[in-house]
């Protein structure tokens, strides 16, 4: 029997779990190296904790790791049902509200080491977190790509951690009620944009759809970020907010330092800014988690979805 403790949270309603121990051991390489060391010899492990039984389309995975800059509190290899995410904004939240919870960390300014770079976070007085997020741009403006039943859909190619297509077009109201109409609708824009070949820069695949406009009472901007592997994101997403701010400092349409107020499909919030970076901008998200769980994941070798169901066994 396989054992693993883990710690689960929600940041505005989307799922976060910390895995504390019990984990092969990735060496002491880059976190860049450790992720593609578990992509290539323990994916079937991120499938047990992500996938179904245990898991679900949902949660996204947080491996603690030792960080290789000394100044940082901890390493962290982000995960989820289909793959690895170079940085997650609402997971990092998860994390550091899990790091508190364990008695790890106290308010203030800490550091975070992840396969994309460091992150500097605040824990708050109040149990907030905000995080300082690595630099987010964009890299292609007004891309059209032809979508079947929804014709030409024209968006901005961006980096917040990940890469995102982000369009204002939509073909419900950014409500709860249209979930399952808007998840149909970004699949396929994310279909489309996989055939047509659209990349972000350097080659990166554009892995997230954003859709983003006014909320329905008009009581600020909303979203609806459909996730690599089929599920949308609960909470606001903060890389992909990272993404929509570097778009927004694009247009000139948000000042340095000004708020923006980030809704997710939930109305969940966070409170978001900028300061200018050197190819497009630093973005600092605010948010809050909560703790659900504290988990001893048991791996039983003869259970025939030990591994997760589809995946293989090792």
């Amino acid at each position: 029997m396989q054992k693993l403790l883990a710690i689960d949270s929600h940041t505005a309603g989307e799922p976060t779990r910390v895995v504390l121990s019990g984990f092969p051991d990735l060496g002491r390489g880059s976190l860049a190296d450790r992720c593609a060391l578990f992509r290539e010899r323990f994916d079937h492990w991120r499938s047990a904790v992500a996938c179904e039984p245990r898991g679900s389309d949902t949660v996204v995975g947080a491996l603690l790791q030792e960080p290789v800059d000394p100044r940082c509190c901890t390493g962290v290899i982000f995960f989820n049902n289909v793959g690895y995410l170079g940085m997650c904004g609402h997971g990092t939240i998860g994390l550091i509200r899990t790091l508190a919870h364990l008695g790890r960390i106290g308010p203030g300014e800490h550091l975070i080491e992840t396969p994309v770079g460091v992150v500097g976070v605040v824990l708050h007085d109040d149990g907030r977190v905000s995080i300082d997020n690595v630099e987010s741009y964009r890299a292609r403006a007004g891309v059209a790509v032809d979508v079947p039943g929804h014709g030409s859909v024209v968006g901005d190619v961006a980096w917040g951690g990940n890469w995102f297509f982000i369009t204002g077009q939509s073909p419900v109201p950014l409500d709860l009620a249209h979930e399952p109409e808007l998840t149909a609708y970004t699949l396929a824009v994310q279909r489309a944009i996989d055939a047509a070949g659209i990349r972000g820069g350097d080659s990166g695949v554009i892995d997230h759809v954003e859709v983003s406009g006014r909320a329905p009472d008009g009581s600020g901007a909303r979203n609806f970020v459909m996730c690599p592997g089929g599920a949308y994101d609960r909470s606001p997403c903060g890389t992909g907010t990272s993404a929509k701010l570097a778009c927004l400092a694009a247009d000139r349409a948000l000042a340095e330092g000004e708020v923006w107020v980030q809704q997710g499909i939930l109305g969940s919030a966070f409170e978001c800014s900028y300061r200018k970076g050197t190819r497009g901008v630093l973005p600092r998200i605010t948010g809050q988690a909560w703790i659900t769980a504290s988990t001893e994941i048991l791996i039983d070798a003869d259970d025939p979805f030990a591994w997760g169901i589809g995946a293989k066994r090792p």
